[in-house]
Formats: C-alpha cells, structure tokens, sequence
C-alpha cells in the first residue's frame, strides 16, 4: 500500500488516485460582469436616497466585497467635485451567483450648504466596483448634489 505524498502539483493519494477538486472560489466581480443601475429616488427634506444596485450578468458566480467608487459628470462631460463619503457599516464579501444583485445606498442633500450659493447639477455617474480601475457609466436624474459634491454610500450587501 502507498502513502499519501504531498507535492507541488497537488496531493497523490495512496494507491495513486486523484482528489476530488476543492471547489473553486469565484473571482471578483469586475465591471465587465456587472450591469449597475440607480433605483427609485426616495426626496424627503432636502435630502435624497437611492439604491444603487449592481447586477451580476455574467455566466459564473462573483464576488463583491466593500464600497463603490463614484464621479459624478456633468451635460457637458466634465466630471464635477465628488467628495465620496463611505458609511461606517461592517464590509462583507458577498457571492453573487448569476442574475443575483447587490446594493449600496446612496445619500445627498440637494440644499446649498455653509457658504454655497450654487450646488452642480450631474447627468451621469461613474461608478467603479470595489477593487476596480474600470467603470460603468449610468444616468443619474437626481440632478444637483449640494455640501460641496458630496455622496454618502453605504459598503454593498
């Protein structure tokens, strides 16, 4: 009878049988796998909340794991100050399958600010998945973002 050997290539079995293959974790999500979209503009107050939610259209599983990076682009294409403010909730890994979705919630104020006379009004936004240099480019109805450019975002779940 043959003992185990470990060696570089994998584990031998006795008798010489292959192991069966420990199931692989699925890569990250990248932009090029995920539709994002901006759902329902929730208004109360002077402040706005959207969910931000990206989409797995991808044929294998992904994963996502903390916050978005966002630009927010004005008609002309310029992109406009965007000071990002991420929440301070736990950061998860999540696993989206295929077709599966997860979201961020996005918040700012459209009430001038402090010394603000004028807030930019954005047509577009970048968004970049957490880990990426690559983005997805949504429109964005909401319109002017006051307190400088400012949108909270809360990690994906």
């Amino acid at each position: 009878m043959r003992i185990a050997a470990l060696m570089a290539g994998g584990l031998l079995l006795a008798g010489g049988a292959a192991p069966a293959l420990a199931q692989q974790t699925p890569e990250r999500c990248t932009a090029s796998r995920l539709q994002v979209r901006l759902d329902r503009v929730d208004p109360g107050a002077g402040n706005r909340y959207a969910p931000l939610v990206f989409t797995n259209r991808s044929g294998a599983s992904c994963t996502l794991y903390g916050h978005p990076g966002l630009v927010m682009i004005d008609g002309k294409g310029d992109a406009l100050r965007t000071r990002v403010r991420r929440g301070t909730e736990a950061e998860r890994e999540l696993t989206l399958k295929p077709g599966a979705s997860a979201r961020a919630t996005l918040h700012w104020t459209v009430v001038e600010t402090g010394a603000e006379k004028t807030c930019p009004t954005a047509t577009r936004l970048l968004v970049i998945p957490p880990d990426e240099r690559s983005y997805l480019t949504i429109g964005f109805p909401a319109g002017r973002v006051c307190d400088d450019g400012r949108l909270d975002v809360t990690p994906l779940s």
